[in-house]
């Protein structure tokens, strides 16, 4: 997938590379807040930075003439099974269920309804608490039959209501009220049994997170350990418009796919603009070319990596990556106006920055979530007078082209083993340094896999049938507020175009003779013509972007 929007893709190559249930709890209000961490800023790139312990070693995948094992699978396998000579974490894993989880944007979220989604296998639900002023995430349970709480509804006193029974639950989780009990009997709802797991939340870079742990001692997680925090989502200079899609193959998958800059031109040709090399240099017609990918530093906490162009990619697990970079200017004048505009016209022209950013959710084997945002500080306009909907139908599209690939992948590394990916899979050149750095950190800190408890076994459920893999609907467009008010205007319009064609031809039917004159009825007629087929195109443009769109790569 590479990029997904149309901004990102006529840059430059010389300036922009892209690269078991927990225990039930009780929750503490956390404060929406924006704390960022503390960033230093290198000399040619304001980039939010991530704190890693210091490693000795720089991954590439470079071939020597001399090499009897190709350099990438060697590197892979020296920093995987072999001797660790990067850190003294050599024992040290990664803890899937201590970190914070993206759940959605924001804007996405309707406060007059509660919402279910799928992290890490466990079922949550969201919904907004208004006499606190919050997003809820509680365990997507309730206490008394186990019925979802997501099919429920806020009552009328802003508490999250359970409609099988009508139990009744205030913001921390707290049974607020039980029908059945009666009156002037104990106050049973007070009961700890009575209560729902309540996660700690927060909502930063206008994204709703969530920390996968509901006991009592991660009440104040907020305080001590944050989420990612990438400053220019919320520079008001900046535009960073969202996209969230659930996707048919796993979070492994997904991330090294993000990774992995030089499929852009093949897998997504002929949707995405790839830039242009000089005829003398092009060996085909997608113009694919070496990259230079080095990754610099690699622990529990991640890895930061370098291009040969000035490209910077980070990893943060379990979800974030991204990459940045800049196009002309002088990094170092950019002015501190709102604007992102020098004072004295006599300095050099500011720099215009992109970013990249992919939060990968892990959903379960074989499914994940994704929630991309590319903010910039120029064509910002562009956002403001476009609606949501238009950008979402490229992306979408983009999602889609290499959907189908993806999902075969993942079964044939399945059949592997994840550990055995290097094995697996030939890697030779600099190209899929990231890739590597990721399999090799997955190894390293998780075993080679995510950790799901006893939930799930880790068998991939089986292939749908193709419209189903690619549906659009129900993983997108049902949860995008802009998409699903586009799906049913579109909808609405297509019904008044066929009712008007038929009253045009009713009218014209029905008239008396004389009573309209010829040209009169020509025009009725062909109005009700072209209203019909403008009618039938858009139920095939509806279907097309907010159902199924299938991808053809051979007729490319």
């Amino acid at each position: 997938m590479g990029t997904l929007t149309a901004t990102s893709l006529s840059l430059s190559s010389s300036h922009l590379n892209l690269i078991t249930r927990r225990p039930f709890g009780r929750k503490i209000k956390n404060p929406i807040l924006h704390y960022p961490f503390s960033y230093q800023q290198p000399t040619n790139l304001h980039l939010p930075s991530y704190q890693f312990k210091k490693a000795k070693f720089e991954l590439s995948t470079a071939i020597s003439s001399t090499d009897t094992v190709p350099a990438a699978d060697q590197s892979f396998k020296d920093a995987s099974f072999g001797q660790e000579t990067e850190t003294s974490e050599k024992d040290e894993k990664f803890d899937w269920y201590a970190q914070w989880y993206p759940v959605m944007p924001v804007c996405d979220l309707d406060k007059r309804r509660p919402l279910g989604k799928k992290v890490m296998g466990i079922d949550i639900v969201v919904w907004w608490d208004r006499n606190e002023n919050d997003w809820k995430v509680f365990d997507d349970t309730c206490p008394h039959r186990l019925a979802p709480l997501s099919e429920g509804r806020i009552d009328q006193w802003g508490r999250l209501q359970c409609v099988y029974h009508g139990w009744c639950f205030g913001g921390s989780g707290d049974c607020k009220f039980i029908p059945q009990a009666p009156r002037d009997g104990p106050p049973i709802h007070t009961s700890s049994k009575a209560c729902v797991a309540a996660y700690p939340s927060c909502v930063q870079n206008g994204i709703l997170w969530f920390w996968l742990n509901a006991d009592s001692q991660y009440k104040d997680i907020f305080s001590k350990e944050k989420p990612p925090y990438i400053p220019e989502i919320d520079d008001p200079s900046f535009t960073s418009q969202m996209i969230t899609r659930d996707i048919q193959y796993g979070y492994e998958v997904l991330i090294e796919n993000l990774m992995d800059p030089s499929h852009v031109p093949y897998a997504h040709y002929g949707i995405m603009r790839a830039p242009q090399r000089s005829k003398s240099v092009k060996v085909d017609r997608e113009g694919g070319r070496p990259l230079e990918i080095r990754v610099k530093t690699l622990d529990k906490k991640g890895f930061t990596a370098k291009s040969s162009t000035i490209s910077d990619n980070i990893f943060i697990p379990p979800c974030v990556f991204y990459s940045s970079g800049s196009l002309g200017g002088n990094p170092d004048n950019i002015s501190a106006s709102p604007a992102g505009t020098t004072e004295n016209p006599s300095t050099p022209k500011p720099v215009k920055k992109i970013l990249l950013v992919f939060l990968c959710i892990p959903v379960s084997p074989g499914n994940s979530r994704l929630i991309f945002t590319s903010p910039r500080n120029f064509g910002v306009w562009i956002d403001r007078i476009v609606p949501r909907w238009i950008f979402h139908l490229n992306q979408n599209l983009v999602l889609d082209s290499d959907l189908y690939l993806l999902h075969v992948e993942e079964r044939k590394i399945k059949e592997f083993g994840s550990l055995n990916w290097h094995k697996a899979c030939f890697v030779p050149t600099k190209a899929d340094a990231l890739v590597v750095g990721f399999r090799r950190w997955l190894n390293k800190y998780s075993n080679g896999q995510i950790d799901w408890g006893t939930k799930y076994t880790g068998a991939l459920p089986p292939t749908p049938p193709r419209e189903q893999l690619m549906d659009r609907y129900w993983s997108h467009t049902v949860s995008c507020s802009s998409c699903n008010l586009a799906y049913k205007g579109l909808n609405v319009l297509e019904i008044v175009l066929q009712v008007f064609s038929l009253a045009s031809i009713g009218i014209v039917a029905a008239a008396k003779q004389g009573a309209l004159s010829a040209a009169a009825r020509s025009t009725l007629v062909s109005v009700a013509i072209i209203s019909f087929l403008v009618s039938k195109w858009l139920s095939h443009f509806v279907y097309k972007n907010f159902h199924f769109h299938d991808y053809d790569h051979a007729s490319r």
